[in-house]
């Protein structure tokens, strides 16, 4: 378990500080009009799902003593960190060259992430056929990812006060984290590995890869809660730094600081998802989640901005206007976490079932699929939430460390960031719970019978 939820920590790092600042970065350092960053983002994301096919085929058709998963993991693990490093330089020239970098930079990056993450993630099904344990490999997994992606946000938030600089030297840190995290798993992971349940070897075209996927109700159903989710989520991280600074008007140092509350809480509703799914199901655990989340995404949208230029020391006092709408966000912010916790668990807990439900279960290939289509969906919406902001006026800069000192947003801007935290978010969550009202949850404790 311990070597399990290691596996997801470099992978975790990257993508939580990837989706915090990433966007900010191109838009408030590396000075990139928003419709730029939110092409780039997509093209991560595109490139992502685009290998995931491949390397997942090849994963499951490479042959070692340690199985087919465990070698790609090491390969990858170095060129992941030095990669993620190198995400956070900015180059001279305008924004052609930078745009052109950045593009050839997160290909390499996201080939080592699908290198680490897809094999790592194919073995949750391959290690145990136990329901009860693949539930709490994949809490594990998730447990890991989370506290890598909380100790990411600490880092950020101390070393990003020096512009430019403070992005490098996180970068620096986070690669070194994430390298080095993979590999202790490995070598955790190794004696399990070997005694792992291998995939079928078959030669399987494209197209049959296709009709396979699309035949399997299960997995299709599994999917499309997962895309509704993550990009629900996605579209949350992504714009959560803007809204915070420029919409809610918290202080630049402050705002680096409060999406560590959401870690948090998302790590402990990771630990209450789990223990509760195996108690009364996994859908159970679905509902009550994703409703919490859809209520606390309706209240950011609604939350109103704090006065300006007020001092961070009335931000703890609670009798006063600033301190109440501060705790009434903090709360908001958890409220999220705890709800949103269930789009990490819950469909990479369901994914068994629809492999299982393949006579030759190939974990690689479904693995692969179902990254490949929630990445699309992701890179998406981050795409539209670059037109949104670019139509509504949403303003760049140059190295603009404190970014709610030097770049005053227009109303349209502010309210459309509001739409993309809270609106939208809820109703791509409230679609997913829809699309799973028929499932049948069969291992549910609370409906077992003896065999």
């Amino acid at each position: 378990m311990v070597a399990y939820g290691l596996g997801d920590a470099g992978t975790g790092l990257a993508a939580t500080q990837l989706g915090f600042y990433l966007f900010p970065f191109f838009t408030g350092t590396a000075g990139l009009p928003a419709v730029f960053a939110g092409s780039l983002l997509m093209v991560i994301k595109v490139w992502d799902a685009f290998n995931d096919p491949l390397i997942g085929w090849m994963s499951d058709h490479t042959q070692t003593r340690w199985g087919p998963r465990l070698p790609w993991m090491i390969g990858a693990a170095a060129p992941l960190g030095i990669s993620l490093a190198a995400m956070w330089w900015v180059p001279p020239g305008g924004i052609a060259q930078k745009t052109t970098y950045y593009v050839l930079m997160s290909v390499l990056l996201m080939t080592a992430y699908t290198g680490v993450n897809l094999p790592f993630a194919a073995l949750s099904t391959e290690l145990t056929e136990d329901t009860f344990i693949r539930t709490r490999l994949n809490a594990a997994r998730f447990t890991g990812s989370i506290l890598a992606g909380l100790s990411g946000l600490i880092v950020a938030a101390k070393l990003l006060t020096t512009g430019v600089n403070g992005y490098l030297l996180m970068g620096r840190v986070t690669g070194i984290i994430a390298t080095f995290v993979t590999l202790i798993s490995c070598w955790g992971l190794a004696p399990f590995a070997k005694k792992a349940r291998r995939p079928i070897e078959k030669q399987e075209p494209f197209k049959k890869q296709i009709k396979r996927i699309l035949s399997n109700k299960i997995f299709l159903q599994v999917i499309t809660l997962y895309l509704l989710l993550w990009c629900g989520l996605q579209l949350m991280q992504t714009v959560s730094l803007i809204y915070l600074e420029q919409v809610i008007h918290i202080p630049t140092k402050l705002a680096k600081w409060i999406p560590i509350p959401f870690q948090l809480s998302a790590l402990l509703g990771l630990q209450f998802w789990s223990l509760y799914s195996n108690k009364y199901g996994r859908i159970s655990a679905l509902f009550k989640g994703g409703m919490i989340w859809i209520i606390a995404c309706l209240l950011a949208m609604l939350l109103p901005a704090l006065s300006p230029s007020i001092e961070v020391a009335s931000f703890l006092e609670l009798n006063s206007i600033n301190g109440l709408k501060i705790f009434v966000l903090i709360t908001t912010i958890l409220l999220v976490g705890f709800g949103a916790s269930t789009a990490y668990l819950i469909p990479w807990s369901l994914l068994p079932d629809a492999i299982d439900a393949d006579p030759e279960k190939p974990a690689g290939v479904y693995t692969a699929w179902m990254v490949l289509i929630q990445k699309v969906g992701i890179g998406l919406s981050v795409q539209l939430l670059g037109l949104l902001l670019t139509f509504a006026g949403y303003k760049s800069s140059i190295n603009c460390s404190e970014i709610i000192e030097c770049i005053d947003q227009p109303l349209t801007a502010q309210l459309s960031i509001r739409v993309c935290m809270g609106l939208i978010p809820a109703v791509l969550v409230a679609i997913g719970l829809l699309t799973m009202r028929r499932w049948t949850d069969t291992h549910n404790p609370l409906t077992k019978t003896n065999s």
